[in-house]
């Protein structure tokens, strides 16, 4: 059997990929001292398109979960921003014939991968599984899919 375990989602371990969407580190005060401004997370790469902000609601997965398919965006990045404080399970891999890297998000962080980058589906694991997505809104179709011949696992780390 094929088995990733899980990782914490850090930002330098998650560079290669994209961005870790989080409130840390620098900010400013806004709003009369009463709001954190975390400034400027994430490039929106939306190539000759437009940047649009979509709803997703995903069915709840568990762990193990079995990865068959992972996809990705060639014209533009795509952000996660979840609208609940429920983690997620992020896939990854720099390409489909390289091992995919399974990464837990905390509750409180989304990501932005960037353009063309390999991924697994939107995988929540509670329910809602409710996000704010922000990607390219454009007229070519921007996904390429990958199915593997035998299928990953993926269990707590």
């Amino acid at each position: 059997m094929r088995t990733i375990k899980t990782e914490p989602l850090t930002p330098e371990t998650f560079a290669d990929f994209g961005d870790v969407l989080e409130a840390a580190g620098d900010y400013r005060l806004i709003n009369e001292g009463l709001c954190l401004r975390h400034h400027d997370r994430a490039r929106i790469d939306t190539g000759d398109a437009r940047p649009g902000i979509s709803i997703f609601s995903a069915v709840a997965r568990k762990l193990p979960y079995r990865l068959t398919l992972i996809e990705r965006h060639p014209d533009g990045s795509q952000a996660f921003l979840p609208m609940t404080q429920h983690p997620f399970l992020v896939i990854v891999a720099i390409n489909p014939d390289a091992v995919p890297r399974a990464y837990l998000t905390n509750g409180a962080q989304g990501i932005n991968l960037h353009r063309g980058t390999w991924h697994g589906v939107l995988t929540p694991l509670a329910d809602p599984g409710l996000f704010a997505v922000v990607d390219r809104i454009g007229t070519t179709a921007n996904l390429e899919e990958h199915r593997y011949l035998q299928h990953w696992t993926i269990i707590a780390g």
